[in-house]
């Protein structure tokens, strides 16, 4: 059966959307080896129209990543390298002169598509990296004055390397707080790497995703199905709670300079929704919310110098945290 031929003619459904999102990640597999929770942390991204910071070192496979991501959405997809002397208009787009017209025209940037691959954001100065924060935000470009609209959907999977990497600018607080997730591509366990090794020497061609067999197993119905049910999914007055008590003892921790923010407890909330949702639930449970907190607060808190040096991380006080706070019933 060819998947996109059964997904067209259920277009709308969210039982059948439902089943082409699982779908996805046995046809990203065909690219990337053992990265389940990395796919599973995009496609809530979408869901919850959010944005998506991949970290790891070099040689991961987080690139191909989102391209196969991409490929089995059937979504545009750009990629922006981030060096140095990259400019904002390099990403946004700029007012060109036409000679024959003299006038200026909009030349847009690569900024306009479904799926921006911002690769190494944290190699460019913080100028640049600003330039992503009302197309992330805003989800549009303001050049000379004009906003300009960005496709739907639309979402930044920006990659970056550890900050202790020479060369490396570390993104502010404000930029952080605009990505929905970050998620931490380790290192492959060693049979993945046996499995990867393997492929290649079968001639596997990270270049091209259509020889390795991906193909588009869903697509925008199936997108825009799924968001309409990820919304109708029922958030307890306890659950609420819940979610508000987490992010507050962040704000309470001895080990935290700075804890989530508001901003950050609805990211929670969301995402612990499109989560439920996608595991068979229109209600969200206690679960839903551990199962996402990590990945959904880590970039939205601030250790303190103190706490650092003792070798105290973000996961570990998120995970203490969660196991303090007292589980509604």
């Amino acid at each position: 059966m060819d998947p996109t031929t059964d997904n067209a003619g259920n277009a709308g459904d969210p039982g059948s959307a439902r089943a082409s999102l699982e779908a996805l990640r046995a046809e990203i597999a065909k690219a990337v080896v053992g990265q389940d929770p990395a796919v599973t942390g995009l496609v809530v991204a979408l869901l919850c129209r959010g944005h998506v910071l991949l970290e790891g070192v070099p040689g991961v496979a987080k690139t191909l990543l989102v391209r196969a991501l991409a490929s089995a959405l059937e979504l545009e997809t750009k990629r922006v390298q981030f060096t140095p002397d990259l400019m904002p208009s390099d990403i946004t787009g700029s007012l060109v002169y036409d000679t024959r017209t003299a006038e200026f025209s909009f030349q847009p940037g690569p900024v306009f598509t479904n799926l921006l691959l911002a690769d190494e954001i944290n190699r460019t100065p913080p100028k640049t990296q600003s330039s992503l924060l009302e197309a992330m935000e805003e989800r549009q470009v303001t050049v000379d004055g004009t906003p300009r609209p960005l496709p739907e959907p639309f979402l930044v999977a920006a990659t970056q390397n550890p900050v202790e990497y020479e060369g490396t600018y570390p993104l502010p607080e404000a930029q952080l707080d605009r990505f929905l997730l970050k998620l931490t591509i380790p290192l492959p366990a060693r049979q993945d790497e046996i499995d990867v090794l393997t492929r290649h020497a079968a001639g596997f061609d990270p270049r091209d995703l259509r020889a390795a067999g991906v193909r588009p197993v869903a697509g925008r119905a199936d997108l825009e199905a799924a968001r309409a049910a990820v919304a109708k999914t029922t958030v307890s007055p306890e659950i609420t709670a819940y979610v508000v008590d987490i992010c507050r003892a962040t704000r309470e921790s001895p080990s935290l300079a700075l804890g989530v923010s508001p901003r950050g407890a609805t990211a929670l909330l969301a995402t612990a929704r499109a989560w439920a949702w996608l595991t068979g639930r229109d209600y969200v449970i206690p679960d839903d919310v551990k199962a996402l907190a990590l990945p959904t607060l880590r970039h939205r808190v601030q250790l303190r110098p103190e706490a650092e040096m003792e070798g105290v991380t973000a996961d570990s006080v998120i995970n203490a945290i969660l196991a303090h706070v007292p589980v509604p019933r």
